[in-house]
């Protein structure tokens, strides 16, 4: 299935939830803030939130500095 991550095409495996996209985009789903279709999700519940097609991902990684 085709969705939107960051407003480029991202292709994800079907039946896929937010971890397992984070996941095979080579992101640590900790280290990183997703909103999914406009609504900010908790880390927490990655693993239980599926993707649909068309979707819309803004990722945003957490970077931590001194």
């Amino acid at each position: 299935m085709t969705i939107l991550a960051n407003g480029r095409e991202a292709t994800a495996s079907e039946p896929c939830t937010l971890e397992e996209f984070l996941v095979s985009q080579g992101l640590l789903p900790r280290s990183v803030v997703v909103e999914h279709n406009g609504e900010a999700v908790a880390p927490s519940e990655f693993g239980q939130r599926p993707l649909n097609p068309g979707d819309r991902l803004e990722i945003v990684r957490i970077v931590a500095g001194g």
